[in-house]
């Protein structure tokens, strides 16, 4: 390819009757070319034949290798001089433009690499993640990896247990002394964390460096101590979210048990210690006795209730019904608590049949209801609404008590959850609210509150249309 050049160019040139200069330049230029493209050793070769081409046809004596002036032999080394440090520099060029190009290619393999490491949610889950990342990101036919925390081997695909061994991983990775098979075009390398190994990475037909190489298995191991470490953090915080559950959990049950159990001890107490009681004061201690037992078991069942619901173990039976049959049955079971109470019903005209669970749903406007009875002044007016919205049902009841603060408001439907202020003076769990959520969620609806202090709460919750 050189000698069919030269020669082009030396007749093109010589037809052309071009002088010595503008054949040495077009004849540089030939070189500089080749060296751009196929590199430094066609360059060069070039270089001696243009040279030779350039003293034969255009140098006198013509014809001949023989230089008969002086300033000739200085323009002929000039000129392979020339060619020569010009194919030096357009290879430098060259190699600097490919290590570029690669180093940015590589750059990009890191950055996707990394993202997709951090979609990882456990430990498990990263470690199953990287050997098939590998593969698919940097171009590796194969790949495996073992890791202190697990003591497990991952692999890419099943042909890879066969090609990467065991006991090579295991010895890198407790001895951190990198393994390199030419045969099998294999490599393995340790993951370390500054001089710690936490395990082992094995790659076949990678085209990686040797740097980039060892910046990938950097990589895996931050990453695999990054979810370690958010994986601990996690256990971590949710042991302590434990022990906050269990302590509030323990002085709501404490409180709530202790009134009805002091009731009935009071009043069993009277009826064993006086025996001249009339038939009314008889009457009356066993009525407490029946009433506060009826609460006990009413606190008992709700802290069942919660526990189930937390397990998913509650199954509906979602049936057509119209909304007003929920509402009367609430109504009913809280007549007491309605006593010092007005109720206005508004409900929309022609309201359609909604999707539920009859019972649970006349649970969760009994929760309300008997909420709203609590927290309101008395004599002031429970209201209940429905009307249908962007395809659901949705349900309302709204009170006139004194409102709710914005600190309760984030944490109003949390289990065992109490308002600040009226904890000492209003009987209840704090699971009423918290159950009230869990079945509207069961039903695949939602449920809000919007609240203004001084005016007023509205809990509203929504249920699918039948």
């Amino acid at each position: 390819m050189s000698g069919v050049l030269v020669a082009a160019l030396t007749s093109l040139c010589r037809l052309s009757h071009a002088n010595a200069s503008t054949s040495g330049f077009a004849f540089l230029l030939a070189v500089l070319v080749v060296s751009a493209i196929w590199g430094l050793r066609c360059a060069i070769f070039l270089s001696v034949l243009a040279t030779l081409a350039y003293n034969f046809f255009f140098l006198p004596p013509l014809g001949t290798f023989t230089i008969a002036e002086p300033q000739n032999w200085i323009a002929l080394f000039a000129f392979l001089f020339t060619s020569v440090i010009a194919s030096e520099l357009s290879e430098r060029a060259r190699r600097e433009t490919v290590n570029a190009t690669r180093q940015r290619r590589e750059m990009e393999q890191l950055y996707a690499f990394s993202q997709d490491m951090l979609t990882a949610d456990n430990v498990l889950a990263l470690l199953n993640k990287i050997p098939l990342s590998v593969v698919d990101i940097f171009g590796t036919t194969r790949a495996g990896m073992i890791s202190i925390h697990s003591k497990k081997i991952y692999y890419s695909d099943l042909r890879a247990q066969d090609l990467i061994s065991a006991e090579d991983l295991q010895r890198v990775s407790s001895g951190g002394i990198p393994v390199t098979d030419d045969a099998k075009h294999l490599r393995i390398r340790p993951l370390r964390t500054g001089v710690r190994s936490v395990g082992a990475l094995a790659i076949i037909d990678g085209n990686l460096s040797s740097q980039m190489m060892e910046t990938l298995c950097s990589l895996i191991a931050i990453c695999v101590e990054r979810a370690g470490a958010v994986e601990m953090l996690a256990h971590s915080e949710a042991g302590r979210e434990s022990e906050r559950l269990r302590s509030i959990l323990l002085d709501s049950v404490t409180h709530a048990f202790r009134t009805p159990l002091t009731a009935i001890k009071a009043s069993a107490q009277s009826l064993l210690g006086d025996s001249k009681l009339n038939e009314d004061s008889r009457k009356e201690l066993l009525t407490i006795i029946n009433e506060e037992s009826d609460r006990l078991d009413r606190l008992v069942g709700e802290a069942s209730q919660m526990a189930q619901l937390d397990a998913h173990a509650v199954e509906l039976d979602l049936q057509p019904h119209p909304i007003i049959e929920a509402i009367d049955a609430a109504l009913d079971t809280n007549q007491k608590a309605l006593a010092q109470h007005p109720v206005n019903i508004n409900l929309s005209d022609s309201l359609p049949l909604v999707r539920m669970d009859l019972r649970s749903t006349e649970e969760i406007l009994s929760h309300l209801i008997d909420n709203a009875c609590k927290y309101s002044p008395p004599d002031t007016p429970i209201t209940i609404t429905a009307e249908v919205q962007q395809g659901m049902m949705v349900i309302s009841v709204a009170d006139q008590g004194p409102g709710i603060d914005n600190i309760d408001q984030n944490m109003i439907f949390d289990k065992f959850y109490r308002g600040r202020g009226k904890r000492q003076t209003v009987q209840g769990t704090g699971m009423g609210l918290a159950i009230a959520k869990a079945m509207v969620e069961a039903h695949g609806g939602t449920i809000s509150l919007t609240t203004q202090i001084g005016r007023g709460s509205v809990f509203s919750f929504t249920l699918p249309l039948a």
